[in-house]
C-alpha cells in the first residue's frame, strides 16, 4: 500500500523557500502518481515552462508557444498534511476489522502519526 496516493493533500518540505523563488511550504493536491519512478505531480507546485511547436488545428487556429504546467517531484520531498493540525506528518498503517454483510475482513488503513486520524 502506498503512503501517498492521488487526491492526498501534501506539503513540500524541501527545496528553496518561497521567498527565494522555491516551493517549500506550499500545499497542494496530488494530481498524478508515478510509482515506478517514486515521483508525484502536485497541483500548483514545481511549475515549468515548456516550448511547444506551433501548429494548426483543423479549424485553422494556432496552437503551441510557451506553456506552463506542473512537473513531477520526488516523493521524499513532500509530506502528507495532517487533517487535524494542517501540518506535515508521517504516515502509518494499522489493521482494522470491518464487518460487511456478516463477513469480517481485515483492512489496512493509513493514518497520520501526529494525530492518529485516518487518512
Amino acid at each position: 500500500m502506498a503512503k501517498i496516493k492521488k487526491g492526498d493533500l501534501v506539503e513540500v518540505i524541501s527545496g528553496k523557500s518561497q521567498d527565494r523563488g522555491g516551493d517549500r511550504g506550499k500545499q497542494g493536491r496530488v494530481i498524478e502518481v508515478f510509482p515506478n519512478d517514486d515521483r508525484i505531480v502536485v497541483e500548483g507546485v514545481n511549475y515549468v515552462t515548456k516550448h511547444v511547436r506551433v501548429g494548426q488545428t483543423q479549424r485553422g487556429s494556432k496552437t503551441g508557444g510557451l506553456e506552463t504546467h506542473e512537473a513531477p517531484i520526488h516523493v521524499s520531498n513532500v509530506a502528507i498534511v495532517d487533517p487535524e493540525t494542517k501540518k506535515p506528518t508521517r504516515v502509518g498503517f494499522r489493521n482494522e476489522t470491518v464487518t460487511k454483510d456478516g463477513v469480517e475482513k481485515t483492512v489496512r488503513v493509513r493514518y497520520a502519526k501526529k494525530s492518529g486520524k485516518d487518512l
